[in-house]
């Protein structure tokens, strides 16, 4: 039975290859060219285990919760928080009702795979040797961070250790880090020099989180852009007709229910029902290399699994969980040639945290909210646990895409997202907040918002170039709204007060400035320093006045907190560089040493300098940052990954570059060979039709065969 298996998977996986094309250009990025949908399928998953294996099967460690069985025992807590929500036999049998062509794809899926294990034994997977179709369905949204990432592990452990343990202030919202987010701008014809529509693409994720790559196939598939390592999609990107791209969205997607329990019941409606229990067995690998097993018995109510312990009420944690609908939606969207198309995949609302924007040959340009929303009384405040005893918290459904905010081709000419609300998407063309219960956004703006719409309102003549100018504009609108009431602060201070003296030079220094970005500006360095230092003691008052950060640190800062940042933001610079006026290029560096998920940064290693800051700070093109142990300098992990810019003409035209390179391989020259163009915002062009790619093609070959 188990040859048979094996032969029929052989035969397969030879049928695949033998209808596939890989063509790599001399970016290295994979063009796969299939007969089948599902060929294409089989030839980008084979092509992304080409340049980065070990990211494709973390991720699937991560999302099978299987991650402890590489990396021990402190994994449990993550694969227990999966298993609640993903359980094994559920998903074989989701596989096994999918319809015909979604199967077909899973098993071209997990065919490529296979077929790449097969002809590379000199990769060795940590845990996962073989793949199985259904195993697709446990990764279906290609989000940076989903909706289950919300379960704290801290609680989760505390709660099925049965042990106090505290949360983290990552878990209470009170670790200052810079904000991982996106840029989306849509803008129509009205306001573009050629009268075609553009589309920024602008993920602020982990660096080297995505792939990029192009899938098409004699089946109408023909899609360009970044997908999430290991998936079978394109997540952010573009067909001849139409582009989309998404932003994590602000809206209370997910909701936590505060259950009474009595014995093995809870109270719901005036009655008792039975807990929902069971057996959760994880293996997780010891310090000796062997697996050991460990056995929950987990709990769950019909609002969902419980997931930790609050003044004597267990919280039952509810998020969507359609694998099937969200694979579909996440795959379909990526053939859909204009709006009606791709509303018509929406329908499916099977996401969840993602807005987008979109634009397409037509001309339409649009913004839409997360399509999975359900319908909930907004007598609630869904940012705490509700009463789970009271049914008329429960969800009501879901919304509808018409009862949902959007904007489709708005009088303005432009849309767009940075993680803020939707209320400012289209200007004066916005929805209306009032029009919507309040649980569709809880974030509020942040500082890319006024500067999207700054950059948008400059212009009605926008190029591909100029769209990338604007995406790299250099002004930071949070300092431009902060530094004036340093200043200010310290004008008021008398004479007789020594930080009058300290302080004259760094003042006059950010005085002066045009609070503009760059490599070779010292009032960016100071600036950073001073935020950096002040941010974190406003988190938690900014988090108990219920606002944002950089609306505290604005309003509600005393001079005397302003200056004394000032002056410990000084100092800091002056003990690690020798001066408190340093150009930022010699502080915040792009360094990328090795294929490492976690890379380990040396700064007496090669690095590049880069002119861009941390989004929070206002800037568009983002760089997150920070010191690490034995580090003085910057050294940025998140921000800017595949970036692109796009014109929907009678044949359309791309822009992009990407973090480093495209390979995880150190020993590639496509390692680290776009990364000079990142840092200056120098975008290649994307050969997206075969007679762009003349000239251009490094290899072409089938998979299993040489490169």
């Amino acid at each position: 039975m188990i040859r048979a298996a094996l032969v029929l998977f052989l035969a397969i996986g030879t049928a695949h290859a033998a209808n596939v094309t890989i063509t790599r250009d001399d970016w290295g990025i994979a063009h796969v060219k299939g007969k089948t949908d599902a060929d294409a399928v089989f030839g980008m998953i084979y092509a992304q285990a080409e340049d980065d294996f070990n990211r494709v099967e973390t991720n699937y460690l991560t999302n099978l919760g299987r991650l402890a069985e590489a990396d021990g025992e402190s994994a449990l807590w993550k694969d227990l928080r999966q298993r609640l929500f993903i359980d094994p036999a559920k998903l074989q049998a989701d596989y096994a009702s999918s319809p015909p062509w979604l199967k077909r794809l899973m098993q071209a899926w997990a065919d490529g795979l296979n077929t790449y294990l097969k002809k590379h034994p000199e990769t060795h997977p940590r845990v996962l040797t073989h793949f199985e179709p259904w195993m697709a369905l446990s990764f279906t949204e290609g989000s940076i961070g989903g909706d289950i990432e919300r379960v704290p592990l801290t609680q989760l452990q505390a709660f099925y250790d049965k042990k106090p343990i505290a949360m983290t202030l990552a878990e209470r919202g009170l670790l200052y880090r810079d904000p991982e987010g996106s840029n989306g701008f849509a803008i129509a014809p009205s306001h573009t020099r050629n009268k075609h529509a553009l589309l920024l693409i602008n993920p602020h994720t982990s660096f080297f989180f995505r792939s990029e790559l192009q899938m098409t196939s004699d089946e109408g598939l023909n899609a360009y852009g970044a997908v999430t390592w290991g998936q079978f999609f394109i997540y952010q990107g573009f067909n001849a007709k139409a582009g989309w791209m998404h932003t994590s969205s602000g809206i209370d997607n997910v909701d936590e229910f505060a259950e009474t329990i009595v014995n093995d019941t809870y109270q719901y409606g005036g009655e008792s029902r039975p807990l929902t229990s069971q057996k959760v067995t994880l293996s997780y690998r010891t310090t000796g290399g062997t697996l050991a097993k460990r056995e929950f018995t987990t709990y769950a109510t019909h609002h969902g699994p419980i997931v930790r312990e609050e003044n004597g009420k267990w919280i039952a944690f509810a998020l969507m969980n359609k694998p099937v609908a969200a694979l579909e939606q996440s795959f379909l969207r990526t053939k859909a040639t204009d709006y009606a198309r791709f509303t018509k995949v929406a329908a499916l609302r099977a996401n969840s945290s993602n807005n987008t924007l979109f634009a397409d040959s037509k001309g339409e340009i649009a913004y839409l909210h997360p399509q999975f929303v359900p319908i909930r009384s907004d007598e609630f405040d869904y940012r705490k646990p509700v009463d789970g005893s009271n049914p008329a918290t429960d969800w009501q459904g879901l919304h509808t895409l018409e009862t949902l905010p959007h904007v489709l081709s708005p009088a303005n000419g432009w849309v767009f997202n940075t993680n803020n609300s939707p209320w400012t998407s289209a200007g004066a063309d916005s929805p209306e907040k009032a029009n919507f219960p309040r649980y569709m956004d809880e974030v509020g703006d942040n500082p890319r918002g006024p500067h999207a719409i700054r950059v948008l309102a400059a212009r009605s003549d926008f190029t591909p170039q100029t769209l990338i100018s604007a995406a790299f504009d250099p002004y930071l609108t949070a300092f431009a709204r902060l530094v004036p009431g340093l200043v200010a602060a310290y004008d008021r201070l008398p004479e007789s007060d020594p930080q009058k003296t300290k302080l004259r030079g760094p003042v006059e220094l950010l005085r002066a400035w045009d609070f503009h970005w760059g490599v070779d500006s010292r009032p960016t360095s100071l600036a950073v320093f001073w935020g950096d230092t002040l941010f974190p003691t406003a988190m938690k008052p900014a988090r108990e006045a219920n606002m944002t950060v950089w609306d505290y640190v604005a309003d509600r800062t005393s001079d005397a907190q302003r200056l004394a940042a000032l002056a410990e933001a000084s100092d800091r610079l002056v003990k690690d560089f020798g001066s408190w006026s340093v150009p930022w290029g010699e502080i915040n560096r792009f360094q990328r040493n090795d294929g490492a998920i976690v890379q380990t940064f040396s700064d007496s290693k090669a690095s590049i300098p880069i002119g861009f800051t941390a989004s929070q700070w206002g800037s568009l093109a983002a760089f997150g940052a920070e010191r690490y142990p034995g580090t003085k300098c910057y050294y940025g992990t998140r921000g800017n990954s595949f970036v692109a810019a796009v014109e929907f003409g009678p044949k359309v035209e791309a822009w992009a570059v990407s973090a480093g390179g495209e390979s995880g391989d150190p020993h590639s020259h496509h390692f680290l060979d776009q990364a000079q163009r990142y840092a200056d915002g120098n975008f290649r062009k994307v050969y997206f039709y075969p007679a762009d790619l003349k000239g251009h093609i490094e290899s072409r070959y089938s998979p299993g065969n040489l490169r």
